[in-house]
């Protein structure tokens, strides 16, 4: 029988959750932060930087009660990241793969995330690539292969005879030979995968969405695509890379997406902004259009045979390619470009 607390005297700390990134077998009690980030829109508190990359590392390798998790997911959907919460994810998304290394070259590769796919317009991601490949630009497209409802670029790659690479051998050879690769982030970074996948069971996107699409996929750094849908998400990306150096390695592009993909809308011109060394440069100004309709006539089916048909007509000279992806791959390419 223990003796009685004297009057006064303060109750011990509570336990924290062991941190060590290294320990990959032991369950990660997740109580504490989900105390934090729980409490709903307007009581959550952000973690700090050191416990959201404990957490997230722990996620990834799988050390989380699938109800911990559930819950940890659906508290960020509700409360949303912070700049710095998303900087400490992205490290650690980072620490979870290995990148894709290529030699020097007269341009930087480029990476263009893809995880939306088309509804409305035709998917156009892979015409983007394939003429900055034209150029001479080493451009890698990861993503999804499928998803209900939506063309995705994957299916688009395969109606032209471009093979998804399975190996970052695959996707290097890829990028050596042909100056453009496509892989899922299955095969790019299996740990982002699994929690990506997670949406099929829950019914909504998770953090994991939004760090695929900020993937540094490169070593030595390459320069990254990346888009947002909603005007103040701008704003959140604008101060994610512009305050934490580490995640900006390697400079970005910021514009407005179409559909959610990196693809330029062929509609109306939007403003695109470079991102690097601490500074936001717009390099492409806002421009409205007149009209709500492209200058170049696109096939009015977005299938992906359809679709691949028409890019085809585009790189062999038989259609013209739209202005605003035309002043698109000429911005990349001018980023891109190396010292030497």
């Amino acid at each position: 029988m223990t003796s009685p607390r004297p009057r006064g005297a303060r109750r011990p700390a509570p336990l924290r959750p062991m941190t060590d990134s290294t320990d990959t077998a032991s369950p990660f009690p997740c109580a504490r932060f989900i105390k934090e980030i729980g409490r709903g829109p307007n009581g959550a508190r952000a973690l700090t930087a050191d416990d959201t990359r404990a957490l997230y590392t722990a996620m990834l390798d799988g050390r989380v009660d699938d109800l911990e998790l559930g819950a940890v997911l659906l508290a960020y959907r509700v409360k949303g990241e912070t700049a710095d919460e998303l900087a400490a994810m992205l490290a650690a998304a980072h620490s979870s793969f290995e990148p894709v290394r290529l030699p020097h070259g007269a341009y930087r590769p480029v990476s263009i995330p893809s995880y939306n796919g088309a509804r409305k317009q035709p998917n156009l991601v892979p015409l983007l690539a394939l003429l900055l490949a034209r150029e001479g630009v080493p451009v890698l497209v990861h993503g999804v292969t499928e998803d209900p409802g939506r063309v995705t670029s994957a299916e688009i790659f395969a109606q032209l005879r471009i093979a998804h690479a399975q190996s970052h051998a695959q996707i290097e050879d890829g990028l050596a030979e042909r100056r453009v690769a496509f892989t899922s982030i299955d095969v790019l970074a299996p740990k982002l995968a699994r929690l990506l996948g997670l949406r099929r069971r829950m019914g909504v996107r998770n953090s994991t969405h939004t760090l695929v699409k900020l993937l540094q996929p490169f070593a030595p750094a390459g320069l990254r695509l990346v888009n947002y849908t909603h005007p103040p998400y701008r704003d959140s990306l604008t101060k994610l890379f512009n305050s934490h150096p580490d995640a900006a390695v390697g400079g970005a592009l910021l514009a407005r997406g179409t559909e959610g993909e990196a693809v330029a809308d062929t509609r109306r011109q939007v403003q695109v902004d470079w991102l690097h060394d601490g500074v936001c440069e717009t390099r492409l100004p806002h421009e409205r259009s007149s009209a709500d309709a492209p200058e170049v006539e696109l096939p009015e089916a977005r299938d992906a045979a359809t679709t691949a048909a028409w890019i085809d007509a585009v790189l062999r000279g038989e259609a013209p390619v739209p202005s605003a992806i035309e002043r698109q791959v000429e911005l990349i390419a001018d980023v891109a470009k190396t010292a030497g």
